[in-house]
C-alpha cells in the first residue's frame, strides 16, 4: 500500500465527525478515501463514505450522491452498493449547484447521526466561480472537521484561502502520490457507462406515469416526445432516491423504464438524455425540453 499520506491517515483516523476531499481529477481522492476508511475500522470506528462526484461515482451510479456505511473491510470491496442514494441528474454541476450542495448535505447530515467518522469524496471541480460556489456551501452546509486538499502544483491555491478565511475549519494541502496514475477522457466516459449499466440492468420494466408525478412539474401542453431517452431519479415519497429510470414515449404513451418501480411516487427530471444501448449521456437545458428556449 502506498504509504504517501500515511502521518495524515494515522492523525485523521484520531478523530470524529466529518472529513471532506478535495482536489481535481487524477489526483487520488477516492483511493485516499480507501486507504482512510480501512485505517479508521482498525480502531473500532463506524465509518461512513459520502460519495458527491456525481461523474466519476463509486457509490451508487453516476448523476446521483451515494452513502455508503463501512462496518467492515468487506465493504471496502462493494462500494457500489449505496445504502441511500440522492438524485442530481446530471454529471457536471454547472447549473446545479444547489442540487448538488443540497443532496450532499443530506446525506452527510444522515451519516453524521450513525458513523464516528464521515468522509466526503468531491468532484474534480476545483476551479473558476462554479468550483469555489460548489466548495464554499458544501462547506458551509456539511460542517466539516477537517479537509484535505489534493494538489500536484498550486492549483488548489484559490480554494484552500477561500476556505480558511470564511471557515475555522482546518484545512490541510497533502501532494498527489506519484502512484496516481491519470486516465483518459475516454476511459473516464467508458468506466461511466458501466456504472449506468450496472444501475439500468435489464431487464427494464415499463411503469406507465402521468404528467402530474414530476418535479419540476410539466407545463401543460407539453409534447411528451421531447421527454424520450430522459433520465430520472425515481422518488419514494419520503426524499429519498430509489434509483433511475429512463423515459420513454410511444404513440402518445409515457412510460418509465426501471428496475425501481416497487415504492415510487415521483420522478425528478434529469438534465441529460441517456442512450440505452451505449449508457452514453448527453447534456439537455430542461427550460428547452420544456419550453423550447
Amino acid at each position: 500500500m502506498d504509504d504517501t499520506h500515511a502521518p495524515l491517515i494515522e492523525d485523521l483516523t484520531r478523530r470524529r465527525g466529518v472529513i471532506i476531499l478535495l482536489g481535481a481529477a487524477d489526483t487520488g481522492k477516492t483511493t485516499f478515501a480507501r486507504q482512510l476508511m480501512a485505517a479508521a475500522l482498525v480502531t473500532g470506528k463506524r465509518v461512513a463514505f459520502v460519495d458527491a462526484d456525481i461523474s466519476e461515482s463509486t457509490v451508487g451510479p453516476p448523476t446521483c450522491v451515494g452513502l455508503k456505511f463501512i462496518d467492515d473491510p468487506s465493504d471496502l470491496d462493494n462500494l457500489e452498493a449505496a445504502d441511500r442514494l440522492q438524485f442530481v441528474g446530471s454529471i457536471k454541476t454547472e447549473g446545479l449547484v444547489l442540487q448538488h450542495v443540497v443532496a450532499t448535505a443530506s446525506l452527510v447530515n444522515q451519516a453524521r447521526g450513525e458513523a464516528d467518522l464521515v468522509v466526503v469524496d468531491t468532484t474534480s471541480t476545483v476551479s473558476g466561480v462554479i468550483g469555489q460556489t460548489l466548495k464554499y456551501h458544501k462547506t458551509e452546509l456539511c460542517q466539516p472537521d477537517a479537509i484535505v486538499a489534493f494538489q500536484r502544483g498550486e492549483e488548489m491555491g484559490p480554494i484552500v484561502g477561500m476556505l480558511r478565511r470564511f471557515f475555522s475549519i482546518e484545512v490541510e494541502e497533502a501532494r498527489v502520490s506519484s502512484t496516481v496514475l491519470p486516465s483518459s477522457p475516454d476511459e473516464r466516459s467508458g468506466e461511466r457507462a458501466k456504472r449506468f449499466a450496472a444501475a439500468l440492468t435489464t431487464p427494464l420494466q415499463p411503469w406507465r406515469v402521468r404528467d402530474t408525478v414530476f418535479a419540476p412539474t410539466l407545463p401543460a401542453g407539453l409534447d411528451q416526445a421531447r421527454l424520450d431517452a430522459m433520465l430520472v431519479g425515481l422518488q419514494d415519497g419520503k426524499g429519498a432516491c430509489l434509483g433511475l429510470g429512463i423515459l420513454e414515449e410511444s404513440d402518445g404513451v409515457l412510460r418509465v423504464l426501471t428496475n425501481h418501480g416497487e415504492g415510487m411516487r415521483g420522478l425528478r427530471l434529469g438534465s441529460v438524455r441517456i442512450d440505452r444501448d451505449t449508457f452514453a449521456v448527453t447534456p439537455v437545458r430542461l427550460r428547452e425540453v420544456m419550453f423550447g428556449i
